[in-house]
């Protein structure tokens, strides 16, 4: 009984052992730098977003201005940046595509909202591409009523929103990377 317990004690000596050597390997994403270089926050905040460019007073206009307004947001937090470092130029597609047709007006009763998204962080200083990448967002709804058109233009709205702000997440996810780990 009294060597169970020993090698017990042993074995939670050895794991306690091993959790302190590794301890000093990891470091919070988001965490202050001891050693005087800027932090994530701080390199996030050095992005600038320009206007993405749609057709003024266009759908896509206003899906641009979302994507844009959410992405400042969640790099800047409530700030407005800092002198900028690098610049992230945004392009994208969207497209609607009827998933369930009312088949007594012809109405449809489901679509899906997508959009494909093409970055590419630009180094100020250099003008040279530092990183590029891809994202997509699929969102649906449902229309009630086929015969509302303020419910129906609101549901796309909302679908259009959803899908910019799943698209700001996937870009400062990606951006949150190469600041972190530099590729």
């Amino acid at each position: 009984m009294l060597s169970a317990r020993i090698r017990i004690a042993a074995r939670l000596l050895a794991v306690a052992a091993l959790a302190a050597l590794t301890a000093g390997c990891f470091q919070p994403m988001y965490a202050d730098r001891g050693d005087g270089t800027p932090g994530l926050r701080e390199k996030l905040m050095g992005v600038e977003l320009p206007p993405v460019d749609k057709p003024n007073a266009s759908r896509e206009a206003r899906v641009g201005v979302e994507v844009r307004n959410a992405l400042a947001f969640k790099l800047y937090g409530t700030a407005t940046g800092m002198p900028p470092t690098h610049r992230l130029v945004i392009r994208f597609n969207s497209s609607r595509s009827s998933l369930i047709v009312d088949p007594n007006t012809g109405l449809p009763s489901s679509e899906n909202y997508g959009i494909d998204c093409q970055y590419n962080l630009i180094e100020i200083v250099s003008g040279k591409s530092v990183m590029t990448g891809t994202t997509f967002s699929r969102v649906s709804y449902d229309m009630p009523g086929s015969y509302q058109r303020f419910s129906r233009n609101r549901a796309v709205r909302d679908a259009e929103d959803r899908a910019a702000n799943e698209i700001a997440d996937n870009i400062n996810t990606r951006l949150a990377a190469f600041f972190t780990a530099g590729t």
